[in-house]
Parts: structure tokens; C-alpha cells; sequence
């Protein structure tokens, strides 16, 4: 008899979670809260309390060919930064190409969820959930994964501001931000400089008669655009980029990626100097915020004192008058009112989870956090390759370590390196790409998965859900970066012919393969992998020479 297992919230992880669990061979059912999938991607005019809720530009940070989901690329048509728009109808596809939504109850609540008395044995939850009609129903689920979000409790520090109470304008966080109208020739405070906070004052200085942004540490502001007008994470996020930079020491890299970034604008000069470095935080993702600044249309300010009258007061002293609204763009809490309280180990009552998905307390893993934590790569691969571990771990096909060993390796920060993180899972699940047994039966594959952008495919290449279209999905991805741009075709000049050694490109080759085995902390596997391949390897030459 299938597994069943509880899957909460239909959004980009819920949908994902679904189809693991169908390809181990459970049988999820999933919650949703409304009447449709996209969860956070789903633009509503009024936010709705409890529910995330987004701004009407709002454009992804990240390209369609890193984000996409490892066995469903998304339309070669569609931009490389989309619209939220957009990415909801990728969703669509994506579960209408999988069949999901049979597997989705819409319009119904997740009011509790608990273990059951025989837990200790069974690993079984009890989920209490509430209809439409407000009937409440029990079910018993031998597994449960919450993708629910945690965009949807905002975080308002307006309480420690004071003189708040006398402020005559318009105090709101930025979960109740739409668009610019309500603030056009008003003056305006953005306070915080996150993703979400550069996005709204760069659309807010648009319109209103002066725009401020309050940031406490300031940012290092990257743009979406890369050297010859590429997405930057296509050319930033590769195994050759970590390998090259776990080789070098770590404050020669910042002082080199800081000073490519000021050499485009000067951070200290434009006021956005940070107090970390680049490597230590996420970077601020906008394309436009240091040309609004440099227009004068954004006007960066230390952090926010208070409030006097209609003015408002800055640490280093300095007062703005008749401002007309401050919007706090400070983030939110990710609580799970559902969850037993004993499941929140953290030292404030937080969440601490093994490898950011597993309670630590729980004596059988059997329930799982999705999506609960930062990475300076895409979201959307990460949380896909968690729901593929977690649904082996609950179909008892990976096994975790003794409860020991999880408690003392939990990391207390919720930032995951994206590679290192995504491989660690892959690891898990038997699905890590074997780059030395592709340099030697495919070099064209295994060159592009190491030298090239970490997209999502590599990890189809191999083992459970091994997925035939992997490899051609690597072969043809910077043609679906490219497609978008067709829009009035030139004639191609000539290309000049290069002729290269055969001898440099078999160096070369060697080159990257000893790298690679260097980089290895198993050097006795990385041989026997080498031993097991060496039948390819005079075809290997033979194709290159």
C-alpha cells in the first residue's frame, strides 16, 4: 500500500513536491489555502491576510534557464527575466504536463498538524484541515511537507521608531505595495535595501516628487545583465567558478569581484557602501537603482531614528521634512502557526533544521520545511532537489544519519552555498553528475556541465529520475537564451577560422580533468571512476584529434 503524504500549499515547491512524490511511488494530497496554484507568483490586487502578496512589476532575479524545474525547461520564447505573469503560466505547464492538479484540494485550510500517539513507530501525522464551508476534516498522512512560504507574516519595526504615533502620513511594508499611483508628487521613505526595497524606490521615484532610501549596512548592487548582454547568474554560477574561487583565498576574491563592481559605479561615492563583503551577504539584484540615484530621483539615507511631526530623523542626524509616507520593506517571519511548538528547537523559537529541510527533534523523519532558506542562486532547482531527498527519505529509500550526528551538524544561518548545497543533496539521492565519466564518454556534455552554467538539467543526467532529454537540454541551453533576442535577424558576418592544435586541445582537456581530480576530497573513487571509464577514452582522443 502507497505512502500517503500531505503536501501544504499548491506554489512552485508544493507543485514539485507532488511530482516527487509520485515518481517514489506515494501518494500525495495537497492543501491549498485558495482557489489556485503559484502560491507567491500569484499577483492579487488586495493582499489577503496570511497569504503572501507581490508588487505589479515584480521581475525575477533569476533566468529561466537556472530556475526552471531539472526536467521541464521553460518555453525557449519566453525572456530570460520574466515577469511574474509569465512564471505563473510556467507553473501552469508545468503541472498540467505532469498531471498535478488531480492531486490538489483548492479552497481548504491546514489548521493543525500533529503527531499521532503512535508516532515513536508509526511516524504518522494527524492534519486537521477546514473546507470552504468552514467543516473541518482529520486525516492520517505517513508523511507531510510544508511548502507553505514564508512570505506571508511582514515584519514592521514601526513600534521602535519614536514619535511614530503623531506621524500625519502613510506608514505600510511593502507586503501592501501594488504599484506607484497612490504616492505620485508625494515625498516618500523607503526603509531597507533588499531586493524588494531597491525594486520600490526605483519605481516609486517615477512618480513621486522625492524618493529616500534608509538602509542601515548598505548593499553591493548587481545588475541582471552580464558581459555581452548575458544573464549574469548564466555566467556567474558554474562548478568552474567554485572550484576557481574555493582555490584562491577569500578576501582576494571579494577585493576582485569588489573592485570589477565599483569600477561600473563607485558604492562609496553613490552611498550604497556596505558594511560586509561581497561574498558574506546576497547582493542587492536592480538594474536601475544607481542610475536613479545618479539622476537624483533616489536619495540614499542612513538608517531611520524616528519621527517628528511630518520629518523624519536619520542616525547621522540629519532630518527629512513633509514626507507623506514611509513604506518598510523589513522582511517577514517564517512561522508555521500549524506546526507542534516543540518542532521550533531554534535559541528565539526558531525553526533549526538538519540540511534546512528536518527538524532535529523528530525521533522519525517524516515531516519536512521546503524552501526555508537563502542562496545566492535560484530558488526553484534547490527547493526541486529537496522534495527529491526528502520523498526518498519518507519512501525509505536514503536513510539520515543517527539523531546525534544531526543535531551537531545544523548550521545556525540560513544561507546554503547553491552549489555545494545542491550537490550534498544530489549526493543523497544518487544523482550528482560524475563529471569525470562525462569528460571521457561525452567531452562536449561534461565540459559544458563543468566549465558552463550549473543549470538544473545535470542533476537529470543520472540515477532515480534520470530524465533522456537531460543531455540535449545542456547541449541546446544557450539557444533558449538566445531565442528571446530573434526578434529582427541580421545576416551573421563571417566567422574566421581557427585552427587549433590538436595536441593544445587534448592538453587543455587533460588540463581541466587533473583539476577536477584535484578538487576531489575521495581520490581513491575518482580513480576507480577514471578505471571504469578508461574503455572511452581512445574513442575520446580519437574525437578530439
Amino acid at each position: 500500500m502507497s505512502q500517503r503524504v500531505a503536501v501544504i500549499g499548491a506554489g512552485p515547491s508544493g507543485l514539485t513536491s507532488i511530482k516527487s512524490c509520485l515518481d517514489e511511488g506515494l501518494k500525495p494530497t495537497c492543501f491549498e489555502s485558495s482557489d489556485d496554484i503559484g502560491g507567491l507568483w500569484r499577483f492579487k490586487e488586495t493582499p489577503e491576510p496570511g497569504r503572501s502578496s507581490i508588487y505589479r512589476s515584480l521581475v525575477v532575479n533569476t533566468s529561466k534557464e537556472m530556475m526552471c524545474f531539472s526536467d521541464f525547461p521553460m518555453p525557449a520564447d519566453y525572456p530570460n527575466y520574466m515577469l511574474h505573469s509569465q512564471l505563473l503560466q510556467y507553473f501552469r505547464l508545468y503541472a498540467q504536463h505532469f498531471d498535478l492538479l488531480r492531486h490538489i484540494t483548492f479552497q481548504t485550510s491546514v489548521l493543525t498538524v500533529r503527531q499521532r500517539p503512535d508516532f515513536s513507530r508509526s511516524g504518522q501525522w494527524e492534519v486537521v484541515t477546514e473546507n470552504r464551508e468552514g467543516q473541518e476534516q482529520r486525516h492520517v498522512f505517513d508523511g507531510v511537507l510544508v511548502c507553505s512560504g514564508h512570505y506571508t507574516q511582514p515584519v514592521s519595526p514601526l513600534d521602535q521608531f519614536p514619535g511614530h504615533e503623531s506621524f500625519p502620513g502613510r506608514c505600510l511594508h511593502s507586503w501592501e505595495y501594488k504599484d506607484a499611483e497612490a504616492f505620485r508628487g508625494k515625498r516618500v521613505v523607503v526603509v531597507g535595501i533588499g531586493n524588494s526595497g531597491g525594486d520600490i524606490a526605483v519605481e516609486i521615484s517615477r512618480a513621486a516628487e522625492k524618493t529616500f532610501l534608509s538602509t542601515r549596512k548598505g548593499a553591493w548592487v548587481l545588475a541582471r545583465m552580464s558581459s555581452s548582454g548575458l544573464p549574469l547568474d548564466m555566467t556567474a554560477i558554474s562548478r568552474f567558478t567554485v572550484l576557481l574561487t574555493s582555490m584562491l583565498p577569500r578576501a582576494l576574491v571579494n577585493w576582485a569581484a569588489e573592485r570589477t563592481l565599483n569600477h561600473r559605479y563607485d558604492h562609496r561615492l553613490y552611498g550604497l557602501q556596505p558594511t560586509h563583503r561581497l561574498l558574506e551577504q546576497k547582493p542587492l539584484i536592480n538594474d536601475d537603482l544607481p542610475g536613479r540615484i545618479l539622476q537624483g530621483a533616489v536619495v540614499l539615507k542612513p538608517d531611520l531614528r524616528g519621527f517628528q511631526g511630518s520629518g523624519l530623523l536619520f542616525q547621522d542626524g540629519t532630518m527629512e521634512g513633509d514626507i507623506d509616507a514611509v513604506v518598510f520593506c523589513t522582511g517577514y517571519n517564517g512561522t508555521f502557526s500549524f506546526l507542534p511548538p516543540s518542532l521550533c528547537s531554534g535559541p528565539q523559537g526558531d525553526l533549526n533544521l538538519y540540511r534546512r529541510v528536518f527538524p532535529p527533534a523528530l525521533e522519525r523523519p517524516t515531516l519536512a520545511i521546503m524552501g526555508l532558506f537563502q542562496t545566492k542562486g535560484p530558488i526553484f532547482p534547490a527547493v526541486e532537489m529537496q522534495a527529491r531527498w526528502v520523498t526518498r527519505v519518507i519512501a525509505g529509500l536514503t536513510q539520515l544519519p543517527p539523531r546525534k550526528t544531526i543535531s551537531a551538524s545544523i548550521p545556525a544561518a540560513l544561507h546554503v552555498d547553491y552549489i555545494p548545497y545542491l550537490d550534498s543533496l544530489a549526493e543523497q539521492v544518487g544523482v550528482r553528475p560524475n563529471i569525470l565519466g562525462l569528460l571521457l564518454r561525452e567531452p562536449s556534455v561534461g565540459l559544458r556541465v563543468l566549465l558552463g552554467p550549473c543549470t538544473p538539467y545535470q542533476y537529470r543526467l543520472r540515477g532515480p529520475g534520470k530524465w533522456d532529454g537531460a543531455r540535449q537540454a545542456i547541449l541546446t541551453q544557450w539557444e533558449r537564451v538566445a531565442q528571446p533576442f530573434r526578434t529582427r535577424l541580421e545576416p551573421e558576418p563571417p566567422r574566421p577560422l581557427v585552427l587549433l592544435s590538436p595536441l593544445l586541445i587534448t592538453l587543455s582537456v587533460g588540463a581541466v580533468m587533473l583539476a577536477v581530480v584535484l578538487s576531489q576530497c575521495k581520490l581513491t573513487l575518482c580513480l576507480q571512476d577514471l578505471l571504469q571509464d578508461s574503455t572511452h577514452l581512445l574513442d575520446w582522443l580519437s574525437a578530439l584529434l
